[in-house]
């Protein structure tokens, strides 16, 4: 055992006073997106509530680039001692190992898992006009433009770009993809009318929702939200294949010991359990969920699943 790994542990038998007060190097959380957006928050939240309760200095490090594979193959080929961990995505974990031939990491194999933080429900959205005053609406609309329908997703192998795909072959409608380089000009593009619809989180998207310009269709999650009570979910609508929200989760490098782990399992278990966190995630559209280790490693081996089969009709695959 290194030395920074001996000192993490030997501080993780401390937990209940005052645990890893003996770090002298901070702990960072490799967010491998860039600053300001969601995922960034969530990352700053939770590794501030982590820090207090661990008495460590806990920083949050943006490694942005093909989707998150930068970020996460950095966390991959860390040294195991506790020092790096990583916000895991579905995009990350669920999409970027089926969508990328030449991946750097495997989502398994290659990370020790904490646990997962969080979910946040995805959205249909679409301009506001009277061809999409509802879901059922939108889905005819669709199939009169004869395969002339768009939708737009920040780029090609991204969640939106997926999720696009899975809401076509469960509706049984034809649209076409329109990447772009981020959020800004598709959401443009969308109020202008040259795109019909995009698929994104609430998180992302409900000041959009709320300036009366776009309508959300259908929501993915197992009932209707808080702020957004008058939009079905998407097993409501007749779509359940659609209804599972995205996730979040904290992992490390492959090879952490209990020792390493335990601690920062306990911290971040304590630190969602606060009321005060709980409260500034929902201000975001994230549900805090929770999960231990093994359910959150069995739910980013599910969504893999999920992905591969949704990928493989789509063809969706990239360099």
């Amino acid at each position: 055992m290194n030395r920074r790994n001996f000192t993490l542990a030997l501080a993780a038998t401390t937990f209940g006073a005052g645990a890893l007060a003996q770090v002298t190097r901070p702990i960072r959380i490799v967010v491998p997106f860039p600053a300001g957006g969601s995922t960034d928050v969530i990352a700053r939240e939770i590794g501030d509530a982590m820090a207090r309760n661990l008495g460590v200095v806990i920083t949050v490090e943006n490694r942005a680039g093909a989707g998150g594979s930068i970020g996460a193959g950095e966390v991959a080929r860390a040294a195991p001692d506790g020092l790096t961990l990583g916000l895991a995505t579905q995009s990350t974990h669920a999409v970027n190992p089926v969508v990328y031939k030449k991946l750097t990491y495997d989502p398994l194999k290659n990370f020790s898992i904490i646990g997962e933080i969080g979910q946040a429900p995805g959205v249909l959205l679409v301009k506001d006009s009277p061809q999409t005053k509802d879901f059922a609406a939108f889905v005819k609309h669709v199939r009169a433009k004869g395969g002339q329908a768009f939708y737009g997703s920040p780029g090609n192998g991204t969640i939106g770009h997926v999720w696009g795909e899975q809401f076509k072959q469960a509706a049984g409608v034809q649209m076409q993809h329109v990447p772009y380089k981020g959020a800004s000009q598709l959401m443009t593009d969308l109020q202008g009318g040259l795109i019909d619809a995009t698929f994104t989180t609430v998180t992302s998207s409900l000041s959009f929702i709320e300036s009366g310009n776009f309508r959300a269709l259908a929501v993915s999650w197992p009932k209707r939200l808080p702020m957004l009570p008058d939009v079905p979910t998407y097993a409501e609508a007749g779509l359940p294949s659609n209804n599972e929200p995205t996730w979040f989760g904290l992992v490390g490098p492959a090879g952490m010991s209990d020792a390493v782990l335990q601690p920062l399992r306990q911290a971040m278990a304590k630190a969602l359990q606060s009321e005060a966190l709980q409260k500034k995630y929902l201000g975001q559209a994230v549900f805090v969920s929770n999960r231990n280790a093994d359910e959150f490693r069995e739910v980013i081996r599910r969504d893999t699943e999920r992905t591969r089969e949704i990928a493989r009709i789509a063809k969706i695959s990239l360099d």
